[in-house]
């Protein structure tokens, strides 16, 4: 047995749902469809996402389902789909949620468990879609050819979640589950796809398919402005779509240099979601200075609640370098209320700080300079500076003004350093 296999099994051991698990839940789907389908005209509701695919984690607590109307009666009228099903989802159940998309959805939740319900044309092929969400049922289709690697992606899927890179979300820009898909699946198996990560460039292109004939066609095919990321994976189903645009460059090197990390020391921890706290952190970066920092988020999308989320802590750490604080590193988590973590080089400032100023010989400018720093200007090197008293040493001090933007309020409830 290889030193991985032991680990491997143990974790699968852990997160795949057993005989009585499964059963619950597809009872369960099984009955919401059978109610939803009930009087549905021209459209027929299916299970999609993971559920479909077979590929959900143990303790899943939810499912996406996918209204398929009629193409032909329907093609003309993809704005109008959102419309039609609320009003057949509202005569069938109670507390429905309307939530904006690039076509509006909705959610059902019942007795805990979250129906996501997606209004869908229901095309056999990619080039028929008029919205993109229209290729969602394409996506399960393909995946489940290759259902002998469903375990594999739920190991990928996991492993993504414990190191806090799973989701294609905005504020998150990480690996969705179509992307652990598709990847583990192209390199038949989640071991296969850890052995190769860490050999990835630094723009990787990726066909499964085999669509384009080479690295050219690929960058012909595809819109450029989806070519920004590190990952181009052509998209098995839609040959012009990067399936992997969202990634982020951090949330990709993170996943290379994790997949080495494990070969070499396989253990359970790495699958393992942990919440972050000051301690390990202070561990983790030999006792510098963490300061805590929490969000109440506004009420909203998630999406768009977390993506504001990132933009406060954004807007913090270029007011704080501006000042001259520098920062280590920074963590976030968010489960109801949002803490940031930020590590520091140092707490506190030197008492003066340079500014540099134009060449002294600009008359004009170096005029300017000394005027709104009158008596604390010198000349180095044919250039004018000047030394300033700081207004805030102390890291803290220049945060809770920090926090006091009105761009922070704007974008969260409430915030505090803790």
């Amino acid at each position: 047995m290889r030193k991985y296999d032991e680990v491997l099994d143990a974790v699968l051991d852990d997160i795949k749902p057993d005989k009585e698990e499964k059963e619950k839940v597809n009872k369960r789907i099984h009955s919401f469809l059978e109610k939803l389908n009930k009087g549905l005209k021209d459209a027929n509701a299916v299970l999609g996402g993971s559920g479909a695919k077979g590929t959900w984690l143990r303790g899943a607590h939810d499912a996406d389902v996918f209204v398929q109307f009629n193409y032909e009666k329907y093609k003309g009228k993809s704005d109008e789909l959102s419309d039609i099903l609320e009003k057949h989802l509202n005569k069938k159940f109670d507390g429905v949620k309307r939530l904006h998309g690039s076509r509006d959805y909705f959610q059902i939740e019942k007795k805990g468990f979250v129906f996501e319900v997606v209004p869908v044309l229901k095309i056999a092929k990619a080039e028929k879609a008029v919205n993109i969400t229209d290729v969602s049922p394409l996506h399960a289709k393909w995946v489940r050819k290759h259902k002998k690697y469903a375990d594999d992606i739920r190991l990928m899927k996991k492993f993504c979640k414990a190191h806090r890179i799973y989701g294609a979300e905005s504020y998150i820009n990480g690996f969705s589950g179509y992307i652990c898909e598709i990847l583990v699946i192209h390199y038949k198996g989640f071991v296969n796809l850890l052995r190769a990560a860490p050999k990835w460039k630094d723009e990787e292109i990726i066909d499964t398919e085999k669509h384009y004939r080479n690295r050219l066609e690929v960058k012909m095919g595809i819109n450029k402005s989806k070519q920004q990321g590190p990952l181009l994976l052509v998209d098995p189903v839609q040959k012009n779509r990067n399936a992997a645009a969202a990634l982020s460059k951090e949330n990709y090197d993170m996943f290379r240099k994790s997949a080495h990390k494990f070969l070499k020391e396989p253990d359970k921890e790495s699958f393992e979601e942990k919440s972050i706290g000051v301690e390990e952190l202070k561990e983790n970066y030999h006792g510098k200075k963490v300061i805590t920092v929490e969000a109440s988020p506004l009420k909203g999308k998630k999406d768009v609640v977390g993506s504001k989320l990132v933009k406060v802590l954004e807007h913090i750490k270029r007011k704080m370098k501006k000042a001259g604080f520098e920062i280590i590193d920074t963590v976030w988590e968010w489960d109801g209320k949002a803490v940031f973590y930020i590590v520091l080089k140092d707490e506190k400032l030197r008492e003066f700080e340079i500014k540099e100023g134009p060449p002294a010989k600009i008359k004009k400018h170096a005029d300017k300079f000394k005027k709104i720093y009158e008596g604390k200007t010198f000349v180095k090197d044919g250039k004018l500076y000047a030394k300033v008293k700081r207004k805030y040493r102390k890291a803290e001090s220049f945060l809770r003004n920090v926090l006091r933007d009105g761009y922070v309020k704007e974008r969260v409830k409430g915030i505090r350093i803790s």
